[in-house]
C-alpha cells in the first residue's frame, strides 16, 4: 500500500469515527430490543452483520413483534432500502476509473450516514477511503448490537424505547452541516420531505412506496438541475 493509499484509508477512518460514536448507542438499543422480543443472540448479531441497515432493522423488529410473515418483512425492508441503489450508484460515479473489484463491498457498506459523509466530503475520495469509512461504521454497529444484547433487560423500558430515535438524530447531525454549505441542496432536501408528506396525504399506495417515490423524484430532480447550475456557473 503506497503513501497515498494509506492517507486515504486514514482519512476514511477519521471520517468514520463520528459515525461509529453515533451508531454504537443506537445499535445497543437494537440489541436490547431484539432480546426483548425474543430473538436469540445469534439471530440478533446476524441481523446486524448481514443486513447493516438501522432503519430497516428497527422496522423489521416491529414487524416481527406484531406477527407479520417473513415474506412481508423482506418485501417491506426491500422497499425501504431502495434508496441504497441510488446512493451506491452516486458513490460508484465518484470513484470511476479506480479498482472496481471492491465495488460490491463498498455497496454493502453504504448507509444514509456513510453516504452523507462521503457525498459532502470536501476532498476527492477513493475506494480505500470508502472502505475505511464504512468499515469503521460497520464495526460500531455490530459491536453495539452485541453489547446491547448482552445488556438486554437491564435498562428501564422507557429508556430502551427512547434510544431508537438516536439513529435519526445522528443522520440529521451529519446532514445539517452539508446543507448549510449549499442552499440548493437544502432546498432539494426540503422538497423531498414535502413530496413525501404529499404522498402520505394522498395515500395512493403504502407508506414504504411513498418514501421510495420521494427519494427517486428528488434524486432525478437534483441530477437534472445540478448540471444546469454548473453550466450557469461556467
Amino acid at each position: 500500500m503506497n503513501r497515498e493509499s494509506k492517507s486515504g484509508a486514514m482519512e476514511g477512518f477519521k471520517a468514520g469515527l463520528p459515525v461509529f460514536v453515533g451508531y454504537f448507542p443506537v445499535a445497543v438499543a437494537f440489541g436490547i430490543l431484539a432480546k426483548t422480543i425474543g430473538l436469540s443472540a445469534g439471530d440478533s448479531l446476524s441481523f446486524s452483520v448481514m443486513v447493516f441497515a438501522g432503519a430497516s432493522q428497527f422496522m423489521a423488529l416491529n414487524l416481527i413483534k406484531t406477527g407479520v410473515a417473513f415474506g412481508g418483512i423482506i418485501f417491506t425492508t426491500f422497499l425501504l432500502n431502495l434508496r441504497h441503489l441510488l446512493m451506491s450508484a452516486s458513490l460508484a460515479a465518484k470513484i470511476k476509473g479506480q479498482n472496481r473489484r471492491w465495488l460490491p463491498l463498498v455497496a454493502f457498506g453504504v448507509t444514509d450516514e456513510t453516504f452523507a459523509v462521503a457525498a459532502t466530503y470536501p476532498k476527492s475520495i477513493g475506494v480505500l477511503f470508502l472502505l475505511a469509512l464504512e468499515g469503521t461504521a460497520y464495526l460500531g454497529w455490530v459491536s453495539g448490537t452485541l453489547c446491547g444484547y448482552l445488556a438486554g433487560g437491564v435498562l428501564p423500558g422507557s429508556l430502551r424505547e427512547s434510544m431508537g430515535i438516536g439513529l435519526y438524530a445522528l443522520f440529521v447531525a451529519i446532514l445539517v452541516p452539508g446543507l448549510k454549505k449549499s442552499g440548493f441542496i437544502a432546498a432539494l432536501a426540503l422538497g423531498s420531505g414535502l413530496i413525501h408528506m404529499l404522498l402520505n396525504w394522498i395515500k395512493l399506495w403504502p407508506g414504504s412506496w411513498n418514501l421510495a417515490a420521494a427519494i427517486i423524484v428528488s434524486s432525478l430532480l437534483g441530477a437534472w438541475l445540478i448540471p444546469s447550475r454548473r453550466e450557469e456557473s461556467a
